[in-house]
């Protein structure tokens, strides 16, 4: 009995021991090793992603220039808010100002687009998506050639893509609490303050906190924790752009740039306007006119010839009321020319497009590129220098240079593997194998970010990426499958 006893004793020992052994942490290269293997899709993603900006880096230095840069470079030196842009992204600029390089701005604006394809895999991974999964949701963000170059650009793209990512994210990670409706609600207004087209996203954010909120906490309260956070900047913003302008709102350029939307198609003898409004009329046919934005800076335009900028509270005021008649008037002309820019998002190709100079700011370039134009220029390029203390020339260094000019020919995400994306997750809905309803949120922000500058303003390449995370990580929640019963 004695020695039965002492082999109990002794398995009992033994299996504590091992109990013990399986307790005790791996070491630390152990756990990174576990760690990389299983996001090894991800991080050789994310690793070619990062290689491709540092190559950009070094080949186009400090950073690509856009006709908007001045604009948000002297809102940033001389802090006011525009006329035509909210002042976010120059605020943006004017925290990194102390380094005074616009190569800062460039690799920070890189590391942007690296966190918003983290954040994709990442909300992936949290809703029981498996590794690879996560990591085809990420890589258009992480890889496409133009994605990359935007992100070169010193444009506000980069910094709005990640906001609204950001937004959208926290809120399909787990059903949001009165805290992450604030957030929620603050990255938002963060995002519309960038750019005015994040106003569209409000609405939609608000209804998915109210729908799909914790159950813990009143749905009345969880919408008003987000309203709040989400209107008091908005409004705070506005109250700084009255102060300045003595406008309301946060731009003073919507029916400027409605007029122009509406003149692809605006037809006077239909709308017969009265005297004050027909000055703005285009007697060519719609056919024969130039794309949209012509008619904001070209200096023939009926607009532009007016007394005054064009942005003078009484001829935004003129150009709205001209906008609204015109689409009053004509609502079937006005849907359809809204869907045919729509379009222009889903084509196979790339076509140039709105015209040859905007498109090609797209485009790595092979020569050294003019400097911005819209703003005026020795103002601009007086602030520009101010902000480096230096030339602010590009200088383009090859092979770097090459290697992103031979990349960008080769990858893409093309429009119509966009659509693709976009239909995946109603299909699925349709069929039964989506797994919850999570996807609706980045799905329907996806088609505002595309149907908003259609609607109001006019197609254009850059407007496209920042709804290209939201598409595929939708896309990606679809395809969770049902766990089995």
């Amino acid at each position: 009995m004695y020695v039965a006893e002492e082999r109990t004793g002794q398995r009992a020992r033994t299996g504590t021991a091992a109990r013990a052994r399986a307790a005790r942490p791996a070491p630390l290269p152990e756990r990174v090793r576990r760690w990389a293997h299983r996001h090894r899709w991800f991080l050789a993603v994310a690793g070619l992603g990062a290689v491709l900006r540092a190559v950009t880096v070094a080949g186009y230095r400090p950073i690509l220039w856009f006709p908007d840069s001045y604009t948000y470079v002297v809102t940033a030196m001389r802090p006011r808010p525009d006329l035509v842009r909210p002042a976010g992204y120059s605020m943006f600029l004017r925290l990194l100002e102390p380094l005074h390089d616009f190569g800062a701005v460039a690799i920070a604006q890189h590391l942007l687009g690296l966190a918003t394809g983290a954040l994709v895999y990442v909300t992936v991974l949290r809703l029981g998506g498996r590794a690879w999964l996560g990591a085809l949701a990420a890589a258009p963000v992480l890889l496409d050639a133009y994605q990359i170059e935007l992100e070169h650009l010193l444009v506000s793209d980069t910094l709005f893509m990640f906001l609204v990512a950001s937004a959208v994210c926290l809120a399909v990670w787990r059903p949001p609490g009165q805290g992450g409706a604030v957030a929620i609600g603050l990255l938002i207004a963060a995002a519309a303050l960038t750019r005015t087209v994040g106003l569209a996203l409000v609405a939609v954010l608000a209804f998915f906190v109210f729908r799909y909120g914790s159950r813990a906490v009143r749905r009345t309260r969880l919408l008003g924790a987000f309203a709040l956070a989400a209107l008091v900047p908005i409004v705070a913003y506005s109250g700084w752009f009255y102060a300045t302008h003595h406008r309301i709102g946060i731009v003073g350029s919507n029916g400027v740039f409605l007029y122009a939307r509406t003149m692809s198609f605006a037809d006077c003898s239909i709308m017969k306007p009265p005297a004050d409004l027909a000055v703005l009329c285009d007697r060519r046919p719609p056919e024969e006119r130039p794309p949209s934005q012509e008619y904001i800076w070209n200096p023939e335009s009926p607009l532009v010839k007016l007394p005054g900028i064009t942005f003078l509270r009484e001829t935004d005021a003129l150009a709205g009321r001209f906008a609204v008649l015109a689409i009053r008037s004509q609502p079937g002309d006005y849907l359809r020319s809204t869907l045919t820019e729509l379009s222009r998002t889903f084509t196979w190709g790339r076509p140039v497009y709105p015209d040859a100079e905007i498109y090609g700011y797209y485009e790595f370039p092979e020569t050294t590129p003019p400097p911005p134009g819209r703003y005026p220029a020795v103002v601009g390029k007086r602030f520009a220098e101010r902000y480096e203390r230096g030339p602010i020339t590009v200088r383009i260094v090859e092979p770097y240079a090459g290697v992103m000019r031979a990349y960008q020919d080769l990858v893409r995400l093309p429009g119509a593997v966009l659509l693709g994306v976009l239909l995946v997750p109603p299909v699925l809905a349709v069929a039964g194998r989506a797994r919850s309803a999570r996807w609706g949120l980045p799905w329907a922000s996806a088609w505002a970010l595309l149907i908003a500058p259609a609607a109001t303003a006019e197609f254009d390449y850059r407007y496209v990426l920042p709804a290209v995370p939201l598409a595929c990580l939708a896309a990606a929640l679809a395809a969770i499958h049902r766990p089995k019963a």
